[in-house]
């Protein structure tokens, strides 16, 4: 039983499951010979499989890419993949070629525009928790921060799929625990790394961060992403836990392995500005985990779908679109990947519902979807060739840039 199964109950009606199973289980098999035989699976690696299929969906015809990963191979491992640093970008296909993985899909949803605030640079970095190799990268923005579309009842922004230090894939939450040690006292660390910030709270930007400006970190609000930017903003510059710089406004630049940036905003700032040049600052933070004892080598945010065999309540059954999602099975040794095509003869999609119904389908107990549109992509490295490529059709004609992925990796 899940940490969720309480929160959720027993999920949507059986016959709507059964009537989307149904639809599926007359699905068309792309290179399938005879009718009804199994579809051919592709050996990528050891314990790495590959196959693609169509699909009957209630908007038309989807086409789907699916990874078959078996953890329980010591050869074979999942991981972040990101471009090096939270405010970044990179196709998958780059990522999965620079850190050495033999494959990947697209992972979180992300800051992809700023219209609503005119000046105001939009950050790529992704919504929820990450952690990369054991190493805490970022929080979770809160809810209404989040981009992507509307989350199904009782998730939220720190939802996230991870592999712990036992190598066993599961859904959890994530939640930031940190305090910024001051001479004034002890605050509340509100954020790590996030491209928004809670209201009236201290967030900390490390050199995970990278580059970008910090100022989207001050605008919007916790339940309107598109409310104006703060007007009382401030940060401080901590280097050998002593402030070194300050400054009215979130600033911008690469910041140094052994320095670390504190944003306020409203009562955040106003704590803040107590703080001279050469007073002591100390901080500690980590992620905590709803659900499981086990350390994370990897985790990264989207929202669950499936959660002990049964589609959570409230799934859009309604709007088709192409998607990327990650199913569990085998108590988390095996992971099932899945990516749409985005071609034009594919654009249909799927809804949510069916993408629930498609992931137990393959044999999922558990499910997570990611981002999706013109952000999915699958890309491997296929027998015969020697570079990693896209096998799906992502729907702008390209690869997008997005901030991290699931990367899958062999050593055989």
């Amino acid at each position: 039983m899940t940490h969720r199964q309480g929160r959720f109950g027993a999920g949507r009606s059986v016959l709507t499951l059964l009537a989307a199973l149904g639809t599926l289980a007359g699905t068309a098999l792309v290179g399938a010979a005879p009718a009804g035989a199994a579809p051919e699976w592709t050996r990528l690696a050891t314990g790495v499989r590959y196959r693609q299929f169509d699909l009957s969906a209630a908007a038309g015809p989807a086409h789907a890419h699916v990874l078959r990963v078996d953890l329980r191979d010591p050869r074979v491992r999942v991981g972040l993949l990101y471009p090096g640093a939270v405010a970044a970008r990179a196709t998958v296909s780059r990522q999965a070629t620079a850190q050495g993985a033999l494959a990947g899909v697209n992972g979180d949803f992300f800051n992809i525009t700023e219209t609503q605030h005119p000046g105001v640079e939009a950050t790529g970095a992704s919504v929820g928790p990450a952690i990369a190799q054991g190493r805490v990268l970022k929080g979770a923005v809160p809810d209404g921060q989040r981009f992507g579309p509307a989350l199904p009842p009782g998730t939220g922004t720190e939802d996230v799929f991870g592999v712990g230090t036992d190598r066993r894939a599961r859904l959890d939450d994530l939640t930031l625990d940190g305090s910024v040690r001051t001479p004034e006292g002890r605050l509340p660390l509100g954020g790590l790394n996030q491209y928004a910030l809670p209201v009236g709270s201290v967030g900390a930007f490390t050199a995970d961060w990278g580059s970008v400006s910090r100022v989207r970190a001050t605008c919007g609000t916790d339940t309107d992403r598109a409310a104006p930017c703060s007007t009382d903003t401030y940060e401080v510059t901590v280097r050998a836990g002593r402030v070194v710089a300050a400054a009215d406004t979130p600033g911008s630049g690469p910041i140094a392995a052994d320095t670390t940036v504190l944003v306020g905003r409203e009562a955040g700032a106003q704590h803040l500005r107590k703080l001279a040049v050469g007073s002591a600052v100390t901080m500690q933070h980590r992620l905590v985990a709803a659900s499981s004892r086990i350390p994370y080598r990897f985790a990264l945010g989207g929202y669950p779908l499936l959660e002990d065999g049964r589609p959570l309540p409230g799934l859009d059954d309604t709007t088709s679109a192409v998607r990327t999602a990650v199913g569990i099975a085998d108590g988390g040794r095996r992971l099932y990947l899945l990516a749409l095509d985005g071609a034009p003869a594919y654009r249909s999609g799927l809804t949510i519902a069916e993408v629930a119904a498609t992931m137990r389908t393959l044999g999922s107990v558990d499910a997570f979807s990611l981002d999706g549109g013109g952000s999915t992509t699958m890309a491997a490295r296929m027998p015969g060739t020697g570079s990693v490529a896209a096998l799906n059709h992502p729907s702008g004609g390209a690869e997008r840039p997005v901030p991290n992925g699931i990367g899958v990796f062999s050593r055989s």
